[in-house]
């Protein structure tokens, strides 16, 4: 793993893409993408539709020296796709335990690029946590699929308000035990 300078936040390559740490230059196709009504509809956190300087304000909490969450473009470039295919990131939640929050573009949905990418964020553990918790909507059977084969275990079931439908979704709650 690399460390990009601006953020402190690690590089984490893979052979089909790069996690790298958001830039402020990723606004327009973060914005493009996130105010997609099914991208936002699948996140408890993004309006729908997106208010003018949402996402601005996101990349600036997320890229502050005393940020909770550190947020990665999943960046396809190295095989010539595009630079910004989704975001991952992790919440800090507690000293060693962080909560993992991801959306693919929907063009790039059941092509496997989530699954790689949670994969590769839980083996390269940037954060040094020992646990990592993940919560899906229930009526998104394909996100948790990828947190369970990423070897997350269900835990329990709760709800959480989303932003963009306005009420309390059902989630599944999911840990994965990393350290001892």
């Amino acid at each position: 793993m690399k460390q990009e300078n601006i953020t402190g936040q690690a590089i984490i390559e893979t052979e089909r893409f790069h996690l790298r740490p958001v830039r402020k230059s990723d606004l327009g196709v973060i914005e493009m993408f996130a105010g997609d009504k099914r991208v936002a509809l699948m996140t408890n956190n993004i309006a729908h539709p997106l208010p003018p300087g949402a996402m601005a304000a996101y990349l600036e909490r997320v890229t502050a020296q005393d940020r909770t969450e550190d947020v990665w473009a999943i960046d396809g470039s190295v095989e010539g796709d595009r630079e910004l295919l989704g975001l991952i990131s992790l919440k800090h939640v507690m000293e060693y335990q962080c909560e993992v929050c991801y959306w693919v573009a929907p063009q790039f949905w059941n092509s496997g690029l989530a699954s790689q990418s949670l994969n590769a964020l839980v083996q390269a553990n940037p954060l040094g946590s020992r646990s990592m918790v993940a919560r899906v909507f229930q009526d998104n059977p394909a996100s948790a699929r990828v947190v369970t084969n990423a070897g997350f275990a269900l835990i329990g079931e709760s709800e959480t308000f989303s932003v963009a439908r306005g009420v309390n979704v059902d989630t599944w709650d999911y840990v994965q035990r990393l350290k001892d």
